[in-house]
């Protein structure tokens, strides 16, 4: 028998907890649903959730944005992107446009997309014309562009690739000694594709309470319970608590869809740098359809800041876990959903932009 989420924190407000415990939940969509139920005032209040860099958005890499921009700007084209990116700025002087939605309104012809399944069905609809799909996105958001090359995508129908897997920064956070936390709750989506077994290495090799979660109250306070539990006895065991939909291997037609369409190398990550076999680029059997080898290289070694965040904006460090969305000196006050200056402030998995819509003001 499941339980409430009255009585999974009936259950977390009577555990020993010796000191305070600070949980990453790894995912946007955690974040949000964390932020929109009010979890963290609902938690003992020994009991912190730190977001983490669950969010593709506000790490995809500055240079990638901008490539996307110069190639709808100068090319003879239709530049197509999933909403979110449209609004993500970059680093150039405010007299040429800063984000896709500028470039725009400047004459490109770029248009939101939802789904690869959406972008087939337009460049079905315009074969005459070079179709570029800008992807950003981790596992759950590539896998289906994956699918969809390996099923056999519209010639005129190319792929500019920034995806990324979501484990490695977590690694990273952990090898370096980064890690600002002493539990984890791992993204559900991602397990779903990839396998809830993929975060054994947390447990493993970092001895570190870890529990998948779905995207209900009552999954992640099932998560939450059970990393505290773990941390409280010492006995470490990684927990699925979305058994709905993840299972231990995950997908694997996905996998091997990723694996045929997909090769893994390092990447950078938007303020961050780069991380190890975090990232995704398209083999040599689909280069006819990687943008990045069809199409002129706009990339701008000498462009000041390219792939740092805007000056000032603290998103890198909210990624990492490392400070709270309000702590960042321009939360509220130059960045705003309405003006956003970083990219954490722009995406509904932005932690930046979920705070806002909770309330959480400067």
């Amino acid at each position: 028998m499941s339980l409430s989420a009255v009585q999974w924190l009936e259950r977390l407000h009577a555990l020993p907890l010796p000191h305070r415990v600070k949980i990453m939940n790894v995912c946007g969509g955690h974040e949000r649903a964390i932020t929109m139920a009010g979890l963290r005032t609902a938690l003992p209040k020994n009991i912190e959730l730190i977001p983490g860099p669950g969010c593709p958005v506000c790490i995809c890499p500055e240079e990638d944005i901008f490539t996307a921009m110069q190639l709808a700007l100068r090319e003879k084209l239709v530049l197509l992107a999933f909403g979110d990116m449209l609004r993500v700025p970059v680093n150039v002087p405010k007299n040429q446009p800063r984000s896709l939605e500028q470039a725009k309104a400047a004459g490109a012809d770029i248009r939101p997309v939802a789904s690869p399944q959406e972008a087939v069905r337009f460049a079905q609809a315009h074969p005459q014309q070079t179709i570029v799909f800008f992807v950003a996105g981790f596992e759950t958001t590539v896998a289906p562009v994956a699918a969809m090359l390996a099923e056999g995508a519209p010639k005129n129908l190319l792929i500019l690739l920034s995806g990324r897997l979501t484990y490695p920064a977590v690694a990273l956070l952990l090898e370096t000694g980064q890690a600002a936390f002493q539990a984890l709750i791992a993204p559900g989506h991602v397990a779903t594709v990839m396998g809830a077994q993929e975060w054994n290495f947390v447990i493993e090799q970092h001895q570190m309470p870890t529990a998948v979660a779905g995207f209900t109250a009552e999954s992640l306070l099932a998560a939450i319970y059970s990393v505290l539990r773990q941390f409280a006895s010492g006995q470490l065991a990684l927990d699925n608590c979305y058994p709905q939909v993840v299972r231990a291997e995950g997908n694997r037609t996905a996998q091997a869809q990723l694996q045929q369409v997909l090769q893994i190398e390092d990447a950078n990550w938007r303020g961050i740098g780069v991380i190890p076999r975090s990232g995704w680029a398209l083999r040599d059997a689909f280069a006819a359809q990687d943008a990045r080898r069809q199409l002129p290289d706009y990339t701008e070694e000498a462009r000041r800041h390219a792939g740092a965040m805007p000056p000032g904006c603290e998103c890198a460090q909210v990624v990492l876990g490392k400070i709270y969305p309000h702590q960042c000196p321009l939360y509220g006050r130059a960045c705003t959903p309405r003006t956003p200056v970083g990219p954490c402030m722009v995406s509904d998995e932005g932690a930046c932009r979920i705070w806002w819509a909770g309330g959480v003001r400067p």
